[in-house]
């Protein structure tokens, strides 16, 4: 069943919102290379409890981690680890949440590690597009698959790949609520949203194939090709007034950054 929020509480998952994007913002400007994923889950998790909150990942389904880091080829569900250092040329996508007073913020980010490829800072630029063009969808009366096609249809026109198996999904007092949200869909089809829904809009976009495969520690979720991928996410209350983004971020693509302010 699809929760539907008051105005009311929609003000006060913004609390979890903000937590969630300046996690995300300070651990991003600790991105660099010779620094490691945990090192950077460390950060990561200090910073929510510091300001109250509790970190929605470190124990959900017996993840480990505060942060999901995923590395390169690896698209979502990435465990920090110690012995993972990250390198010039890489990108990293860590995903990460808070939960403050019951209500939960979600949020993602790719991240340039020093000079990536050309074509990988493509990749970033295209998947953050997609991310605007899915918000932009997120108003009362369009369908959930006007949301995917928004998405599909611009990484696809750019020759990259949508994942099928990982899509976004409701946000609220549980980190994962109904609907679903595709990253790929027809204009039209789905259910019709709603004036107090709040969803999690997360492209997930490939360099080459959509095919991606599970690793063997359950968890870390990997393109089959290798190539690299991007993954962007905010939690997005739908209004009479149009879509509100309860993750705000600063203006400009994050993943274009080497540390620093954002």
């Amino acid at each position: 069943m699809i929760k539907i929020k008051t105005p009311e509480e929609i003000e006060q998952m913004k609390k979890a919102g903000a937590l969630s994007k300046m996690v995300l913002r300070h651990v991003g400007a600790m991105v660099r290379p010779g620094v490691s994923t945990f090192e950077l889950d460390q950060l990561a998790e200090q910073i929510i409890r510091m300001h109250g909150g509790t970190p929605a990942f470190k124990g959900y389904g017996g993840f480990p981690g505060t942060i999901c880091a995923s590395l390169n080829d690896a698209v979502v569900h990435g465990i920090p680890n110690p012995d993972v250092i990250l390198r010039d040329g890489d990108i990293l996508s860590i995903d990460t949440g808070a939960i403050v007073d019951g209500w939960v913020g979600d949020n993602a980010w790719t991240f340039y590690v020093g000079n990536p490829a050309p074509e990988v800072k493509a990749l970033c630029e295209v998947t953050l597009d997609c991310l605007k063009a899915g918000i932009e969808q997120a108003v009362p009366g369009n369908r959930i698959g006007d949301i995917g096609h928004a998405v599909q249809s611009l990484a696809e026109s750019h020759g990259y790949g949508v994942l099928r198996e990982y899509v976004g999904h409701g946000v609220g007092r549980a980190m994962h609520e109904e609907p679903n949200v595709p990253n790929y869909g027809k204009k039209g089809r789905g259910i019709t949203l709603e004036a107090g829904m709040v969803i999690a809009i997360e492209p997930m976009i490939t360099l080459g194939t959509h095919r991606v495969s599970v690793g063997p520690d359950g968890w870390i979720v990997t393109t089959n090709d290798h190539l690299p991928a991007a993954h962007y996410e905010n939690t997005i209350a739908i209004t009479n007034d149009g879509p509100v983004v309860l993750t705000q971020d600063a203006q400009g693509p994050w993943c274009s950054l080497q540390g620093g302010v954002m």
